[in-house]
């Protein structure tokens, strides 16, 4: 038709894409090599035309100025690892308005962060950066089982250590003040006959005593001699399988024993040993 020199066609349903990588500053001053690739699509033909000499220079240049901006607010550790996602969601965000104001007719449909890791000299270096963080997550967890492991077990040792002391307090208040109630009682039946209850104390004391003695040394009137009870060898035969009684053997028959048959044989012994010692000094003193 007249007065138009030439015609061209853009495609507005063809998807785009354009790369870019560049090393950039962190806010912590580390560089990373960051690659970001741009998904778009043109959306205003005129504007794409007519606004801007060349749009997909203009593209790059806002891109790269979008990426430096958020990368540069950014901190490594968000850079190139779990802050990509959000990254790239704000260099998507960034880049829009810089096209929009540019009057480029672009509509910045996805962004990429294809790649991004310190740069090569210093990989190592940073490699093990990253396995010691790693180990120190390793040994936080470690110690944080070892404490949730061995803190409930501490407790459960101090209780059981309160409760075994509570236990004792409650032990030891309980036999003083029967022991207080005890005294109180004996000191009413001395009042009321103190010769018998003072020899009734002497008696228990003496088997207190016994109780707990396995020899027994008995002075026998009339000479410097002394009678010996085994009694650890008596209770030996009292704790045989019967426990009640202890069995011999007289003229090939069997003869069973209690404790007070014991006892009777026992005094029976003492007083004829000392009969028969009575005799020798007699005997003694008429030569």
């Amino acid at each position: 038709p007249p007065l138009i020199d030439h015609v061209e066609i853009i495609n507005v349903t063809k998807v785009r894409t354009v790369r870019h990588q560049a090393t950039m500053l962190t806010e912590d001053e580390n560089i990373v090599d960051v690659t970001v690739s741009v998904q778009y699509t043109v959306n205003d033909p005129g504007k794409f035309l007519l606004e801007v000499r060349d749009p997909e220079v203009s593209l790059q240049h806002a891109l790269e100025s979008a990426l430096r901006h958020v990368v540069g607010g950014s901190k490594m550790d968000l850079v190139i690892t779990e802050g990509r996602e959000q990254l790239a969601v704000e260099v998507r965000s960034r880049l829009q308005g810089y096209l929009d104001v540019y009057s480029t007719g672009i509509f910045v449909s996805q962004v990429n962060i294809d790649d991004s890791q310190p740069p090569s000299q210093v990989q190592e270096a940073f490699n093990d950066v990253t396995r010691a963080k790693e180990d120190k997550e390793k040994f936080k967890n470690e110690a944080e089982a070892y404490a949730n492991a061995i803190i409930p077990e501490a407790r459960g040792q101090a209780q059981r250590q309160l409760e075994e002391a509570q236990a004792y307090r409650d032990q030891v208040i309980a036999a003083a003040e029967g022991e207080a109630q005890r005294f109180e009682k004996l000191l009413a039946e001395y009042k009321k006959a103190p010769e018998v209850t003072r020899q009734r104390l002497y008696l228990d004391t003496v088997q207190q005593v016994y109780a707990g003695s396995t020899k027994v040394m008995v002075d026998v009137e009339g000479g410097n001699n002394m009678l010996y009870l085994p009694l650890d060898k008596i209770a030996g035969q009292q704790s045989m399988p019967s426990r009640s009684s202890v069995t011999g053997l007289t003229n090939g028959q069997a003869v069973s024993l209690d404790e007070q048959d014991l006892e009777d044989i026992t005094r029976r012994v003492v007083e004829r040993l000392r009969r028969e010692m009575q005799t020798n000094s007699r005997r003694r003193e008429g030569r």
